[in-house]
């Protein structure tokens, strides 16, 4: 069963790293576009800049789970470096737990906020709505507890083998 999970939470982590890198691609795209358009051409295209800050939004919270991942979000390690294995484990638990619970915030409000925003259109882009934006809380939400749960299952700590 352990083996299955880790297998699972390598795939949507590696889908969810892969839609990031994407986002990222086309934002640069977009925003070479951008320049080529207002400062050769001198017709600016007011649209990129929206869907520049929209493919951003979503590389965001699409990366946030290759950090939880690999334990790479912000801690304070004193503690963990203090302690002694069992109580490592504790940590790792409450850690764990209180990340699900901010990350359960983020899904539950992202999806309300993204159905208050199914009536609102993207400036620039009126035919889109702003569902699609703020659909990246939620989804980013459920790609990180898989890798919250992954990585209480299967500790890496990069940040802590790495750090100084």
């Amino acid at each position: 069963m352990k083996k299955m999970f880790l297998s699972f939470e390598r795939y949507c982590t590696g889908a969810a790293m892969l839609g990031a890198c994407a986002m990222l691609a086309l934002a640069s795209a977009l925003g070479m576009f951008q320049i080529l358009m207002r400062f050769v051409f001198e017709q600016p295209a007011e649209w990129t800049e929206v869907l520049i800050r929209f493919s951003l939004i979503w590389m965001v919270f699409l990366a946030i789970p290759a950090a939880f991942r690999q334990g790479a979000m912000v801690s304070v390690d004193v503690l963990y470096r203090w302690s002694p294995p069992r109580i490592r484990r504790v940590l790792d638990w409450v850690v764990c737990l209180a990340a699900l619970a901010l990350i359960g915030v983020i899904i539950w409000w992202g999806w309300d906020y993204a159905q208050r925003g199914g009536v609102q259109s993207m400036a620039g882009l009126e035919s889109v709505s702003m569902f699609w934006a703020y659909l990246a809380m939620p989804v980013g939400g459920l790609f990180c507890v898989v890798g919250i749960i992954g990585n209480l299952i299967d500790p890496q700590r990069m940040e802590l083998e790495t750090a100084q």
